[in-house]
């Protein structure tokens, strides 16, 4: 199991030099997300791409709708050059509320544009030729020769882990409860793998994590960080469905204890062991802050993270 981090800054120097920071202290993946008005994590990966040289790179995600299919796939393969075998390529739909004010996207159906997405950007990566014509996604044109990026998606609903298990290369999930994802998320995969006729791909979980054993600090951290997932309503959708309600007033405390790793270095790596074993093919971490020292706590987290991927992967 891959054990990586996700990464966001606002100063795109810093942020390269964070990459450079974990892959010099054994962190085996990182990732970078595309939210609001931020640095563009594809030109921000490709300054990483070429500094580094073991530490795996990827996106998640890439919102599909300010971009077509074929410029994304275009992207990849500036990559997946200048990082050979280590980059991974996320994209998802993203939703209405962030995709509507920010790109004046026409937000509609969208795991019908995520499927057409993955078809054109699979075919001319994997296949090296697309001829696809559909009301989100469409192309043709053809490679010299296929290029093997690994093209995941990211999902929420149980449809979501379904269309990604029948049509991505992995599916990258967000704030979602372990339990959601090893009772809905991964049969869900499964079901659509097996409609696909293929094996199912890996899932790449999302985990918040907070090296406190200050039960309340751990609360606060996560209300503060990513209290805000609560209010949206794709969210609480999912949060019902994982059995937990009334979000919209902030996370309540059995939520956080659901979704963030928390404790002592010993309790986080047996709870990263957990999921191993339970089914997750990677872990994302998230790193939830606590106290004013932030490179410290961040020293602290990757020296963890590569410690898990040592004794865990």
């Amino acid at each position: 199991m891959t054990i990586g981090v996700q990464l966001s800054n606002r100063d795109p120097r810093q942020l390269v030099e964070r990459i450079l920071r974990a892959e010099d202290l054994g962190v085996a993946a990182a990732w970078l997300p595309q939210g609001g008005v931020t640095p563009d994590s594809m030109v921000l990966l490709g300054a990483a791409a070429a500094t580094t040289s073991r530490i795996k790179l990827g996106t998640s995600i890439i919102p599909t709708w300010p971009r077509a299919a074929i410029l994304i796939a275009q992207q990849a393969m500036a990559l997946e050059a200048l990082a050979p075998g280590r980059f991974r390529l996320g994209i998802g739909p993203s939703t209405a509320a962030a995709m509507r004010p920010l790109y004046a996207a026409d937000y509609r159906r969208p795991l019908s544009q995520l499927r057409q997405y993955l078809t054109v950007i699979r075919a001319f990566l994997h296949q090296g030729s697309v001829d696809f014509h559909g009301e989100f996604a469409g192309a043709r044109v053809r490679l010299a020769e296929p290029i093997s990026v690994p093209v995941l998606a990211s999902a929420l609903s149980a449809g979501a882990f379904r269309l990604c298990g029948e049509t991505a290369d992995g599916a990258i999930s967000w704030m979602c409860p372990w339990d959601y994802l090893k009772t809905v998320a991964l049969p869900a995969m499964r079901q659509g793998a097996d409609a696909a006729g293929r094996d199912a791909p890996p899932l790449i979980a999302h985990v918040p994590i907070c090296l406190s054993e200050d039960r309340e600090a751990v609360r606060q951290a996560a209300r503060q960080q990513v209290g805000a997932y609560g209010t949206y309503p794709v969210y609480q959708a999912m949060f019902r469905a994982a059995g937990y309600s009334g979000t919209a007033a902030g996370l309540s405390d059995d939520l956080i204890e659901s979704l963030v790793a928390s404790g002592g270095d010993d309790q986080i790596l047996e709870r990263l062991a957990k999921l191993r074993r339970e089914g997750a093919a990677e872990v994302m971490a998230h790193i939830l802050f606590v106290g004013d020292d932030r490179d410290a706590h961040q020293e602290q987290a990757f020296g963890l993270l590569a410690r898990a991927q040592r004794e865990i992967g």
